[in-house]
Parts: C-alpha cells; sequence; structure tokens
C-alpha cells in the first residue's frame, strides 16, 4: 500500500501512466475518496500523456482517520491506526497533496480540485505556487460567504442525519445524486454499485465533519487569490445545486487571468459523459503553459 507521510497524518495514493510524463494530481472533494476519480477516466488522461495521481485525503479511504475507533482499530485489522489528534485546516491538507507528490519525488504537478479539493488546490496555489504547473478549480467557490450557497433541496440532503450502515450510506448517496448530481446521468444501478464499493473500502462518517470544519475554520480565500500566479481554469457546471456557479464565477474573478467555463448540465459531480470535455479542457489548459517549448 503506497503511503506519503505528514507529519502524523499517512496519506494513500495510487498512480497511472508513465512517472517521465507531467505529473497530474487529483484531489478529491468532502468526504469523497480518491476511487471517485474512476480507473477508466485516470487511464484516459494517462494515455493522453499525464502522470496521475490520486489519493485519499485525511479522514475519509484508506488514509489516516482522526475517529478513535479506527486508531483503536484491532490487532491484524487492514484499517490505518496512524491518527491525527488535532483540529486541522486546508493548508493542512494542502500539506497532505504535498507529501504525496514528494514521496513520488515529483517537484510539480497540475493539481486538479473538486469541490472541497478545490479549495485544497486554491491554497496551495497561495501558499505553495512553486509547486504548481497549473490550478484546475472544479465546481467550488472561495469561502465566501454571500456566493456559492446550495438549492433548497440539496441544503435539505446535505444536513440530513448521516448514515450508520451500509444501507443508509446507499440511500444517502442517491439522494445526492438526485439533489445535485448532473440531471441527464442519473444511473440508479451504476451509482448504487460505486456506493457499495466506497462503503466496503472505507467507511467513516465522522470524518466528514472534520474536513467541514476545517473548511469553515479557513475561512475566505478571496483576498489572497488576488495574489496567486499559477495559471488558472475554473469550471463550474450549469446544473451544480450543491455549490452554485456564482462560487466558481467567485473564484475566477478573484484569480488574475483566471480562465472561467461552465459545462452545461453537469452537475455536482463528473460522470463519464463529461470525460472528454473535461479532458480537452484539461489539455488544452496545460498545453497553454508560457514555458512550453523553452
Amino acid at each position: 500500500m503506497a503511503l506519503a507521510r505528514n507529519g502524523d497524518v499517512e496519506i494513500y495514493y495510487e498512480t497511472f501512466g508513465d512517472r517521465a510524463d507531467e505529473a497530474l494530481l487529483f484531489i478529491s472533494g468532502l468526504g469523497s475518496q480518491c476511487i471517485t476519480f474512476r480507473v477508466p477516466w485516470c487511464l484516459h488522461l494517462a494515455a493522453m500523456g499525464y502522470f496521475v495521481i490520486r489519493y485519499d485525503n485525511r479522514d475519509v479511504g484508506l488514509s489516516t482517520k482522526s475517529d478513535e475507533g479506527f486508531v483503536n482499530a484491532r490487532p491484524g485489522s487492514n484499517v490505518p491506526t496512524g491518527h491525527a489528534s488535532r483540529d486541522y485546516v486546508l493548508s493542512d491538507m494542502a500539506g497532505d497533496g504535498l507529501a504525496v507528490l514528494d514521496a513520488l519525488g515529483v517537484e510539480r504537478a497540475h493539481v486538479v480540485g473538486v469541490s472541497m479539493g478545490a479549495m485544497i488546490a486554491q491554497t496551495m496555489a497561495i501558499e505553495h505556487p512553486h509547486r504548481m504547473l497549473t490550478l484546475t478549480s472544479i465546481m467550488s467557490t472561495t469561502g465566501d460567504l454571500d456566493v456559492g450557497w446550495p438549492s433548497a433541496e440539496a441544503r435539505l440532503v446535505f444536513l440530513s442525519r448521516p448514515p450508520s450502515d451500509r444501507d443508509s450510506f446507499v440511500a444517502m448517496r442517491l439522494a445526492s445524486a438526485r439533489a445535485w448530481g448532473s440531471p441527464g446521468c442519473y444511473d440508479e444501478e451504476e451509482l448504487t454499485a460505486l456506493a457499495v464499493e466506497l462503503f466496503e473500502r472505507s467507511f467513516c462518517p465522522t470524518g466528514v465533519a472534520r474536513q467541514l470544519g476545517a473548511i469553515v475554520r479557513s475561512g475566505s480565500r478571496t483576498a489572497a487569490l488576488a495574489n496567486v500566479t499559477v495559471p488558472t481554469l475554473v469550471v463550474h457546471g450549469d446544473a451544480d445545486r450543491l455549490i452554485d456557479q456564482s462560487g466558481g464565477r467567485r473564484t475566477a474573478d478573484a484569480i488574475p487571468g483566471a480562465r472561467f467555463v461552465v459545462i452545461e448540465g453537469m452537475g455536482h459531480d463528473y460522470p463519464a459523459k463529461y470525460w472528454k470535455e473535461l479532458g480537452e479542457l484539461l489539455h488544452d489548459h496545460f498545453r497553454a503553459l508560457p514555458h512550453r517549448g523553452q
């Protein structure tokens, strides 16, 4: 099992493609495991000439959990036993991503974050721009309280009781997809299969609350984003009902020279229907680097 270390936190990661290619670091959203960046999607981007890296944020998947139930895992269990004993912020989570790059010997990467992952990626661009080739912020916001609000339906689902077992976890995933997923891509069989895969890989509902705490404690990034010099692409779906596209617009407005692209029909997810379009957007963004060819 490939693990990077950031202090007392161990971060699980996986790679696809040739290490000699430019690195592309994916950062997942709130409570989301790295396997939501599906293998065919990662292989598609690797085939386009990128060394693709996906990893589990702390408190989800196979990375360190803060929950004492995980810290005290029974001997012989395959559950990681490391723990982070203090509250953390997005800067700490950005450090986790940098630890993955360090473990792989990657000096600089194209950093692509989704939702909370984009908040982490923005934080990297603010605090560690020398480690980034480009920034791509997808379906996210700046931390300002006047933009990026969910719809009433999405808010009700988001604030509903956390799941406690496999059935309630699957039900929560399906309700989420109906509330804020891409409307034309709802496939209950496929979504159920993914939910079961996620549950069986790792189930740590309290980790979502801890990650949400990191977002809240970190506050607004708008003022700091004005100093970002990393080439930036901001992408948002016009059907996103969890983080309204005003959050993406504010992000693009805050970063000098950022490009803002709205994808028609895409919600707060990235189903296979949009992989080709997203891949082309990313590839064009990466190829446009001013240093390329020098």
